[in-house]
């Protein structure tokens, strides 16, 4: 089972990658899995050598391939201008329009206003229903005052959390989910 977290922070310290990272822990609490994440601040640099998936160097094919390798992806990505990223934009810009079918995914997101979450809906939801991906019901979103010095504190955002980690779980084949084990985290470095 390989579990992907993937920040669409294009700054460090992140609030987005630290929402991304605490719904991964607590999923690789619930379901046994090989997890890697990427913070597109790292990738972004990387993957901006090419304009098309040909174009892509050793780096960046270990990047694209890392994401469609991925059995679960967390995808979390602040909110600019009604919108995830640019730079997350052009990571699945290279990823093949077949990889992601079938694989399951928790979408996240950070953001200025309670507003701001619809995001996830009218954003995030529609580009893996292109990618044929599987979506769970819950999205987590959550806002600056959600965070004390980048760490997620408001027990209501962390209740969702919880709660889309276990659809995450209620959707993976039992064989998949193994009873939990001390897995690892491996940092993709870009």
């Amino acid at each position: 089972m390989n579990i992907l977290a993937l920040s669409g922070n294009v700054k460090r310290p992140s609030r987005t990658a630290s929402l991304v990272n605490v719904i991964a822990d607590r999923l690789q609490q619930r379901i046994d899995g090989h997890l890697q994440s990427i913070e597109i601040v790292d990738a972004a640099p990387v993957l901006f050598r090419a304009l098309r998936a040909d174009q892509l160097d050793t780096e960046g094919k270990t990047i694209v391939a890392t994401v469609e390798g991925a059995d679960i992806i967390i995808v979390g990505s602040p909110v600019y201008r009604a919108s995830y990223s640019g730079a997350l934009k052009h990571l699945f810009d290279l990823v093949d329009y077949r990889a992601l079918s079938g694989k399951r995914v928790v979408l996240a997101a950070t953001g200025g206003t309670p507003l701001h979450g619809l995001m996830l809906e009218h954003q995030l939801r529609p580009l893996f229903g292109f990618f044929n991906a599987i979506t769970v019901p819950t999205g987590v979103y959550a806002l600056e005052a959600d965070f004390t010095d980048h760490q997620l504190t408001n027990p209501a955002v962390l209740e969702r959390v919880d709660r889309a980690v276990e659809e995450i779980a209620a959707i993976t084949p039992a064989a998949d989910a193994a009873v939990p084990a001390a897995g690892k985290r491996n940092e993709l470095a870009a």
